[in-house]
């Protein structure tokens, strides 16, 4: 017995294309020359949900590695400043709830449909590792328009 709000029926293509959209924004705003794991927007079940309901939300995960720590600390704060004058709403802003407490921002897009989740992860000056930012880029839990059916052209 659920009192969650169902799942709007939305074109995947369009929400991948939001999600990827919104990735690459929140990339300029970091304003660095590091580099950037490639790895595209992929579907995945919405947990919150029976899977025979067949709701899903669209997952970019990536990150920014290859610059010092500094550098990436600069990198969260112009997203500190920029997000919101993008129309982005930080709702979080603090450790997360890792052992590290790593530095976490949180952000939902204007219109409520894609959230980012952005991690500084600070790697010490004599690790093999590179320190980076871990961006994980989410659309709200959807349900696919069904193929086959009237409106698709």
């Amino acid at each position: 017995m659920s009192d969650e709000k169902k799942a709007d029926i939305r074109d995947e293509r369009a929400v991948k294309q939001s999600v990827e959209q919104a990735s690459s924004e929140i990339l300029d705003m970091l304003a660095v020359r590091g580099k950037v794991t490639q790895s595209g927007a992929v579907t995945v079940p919405c947990s919150s949900y029976p899977e025979e309901e067949q709701v899903h939300r669209v997952r970019h995960p990536w990150s920014v590695y290859g610059v010092s720590a500094a550098e990436l600390e600069r990198a969260m704060d112009r997203l500190r400043a920029h997000l919101p004058a993008k129309g982005w709403k930080i709702v979080k802003d603090g450790p997360d709830k890792s052992q590290a407490k790593l530095p976490q921002i949180v952000a939902n897009s204007s219109d409520g449909h894609v959230s980012a989740d952005l991690r500084l992860w600070r790697e010490p000056a004599d690790s093999e590792r590179s320190s980076m930012i871990e961006v994980t880029v989410v659309s709200d839990c959807f349900r696919s328009k069904l193929d086959g059916t009237a409106g698709t052209g």
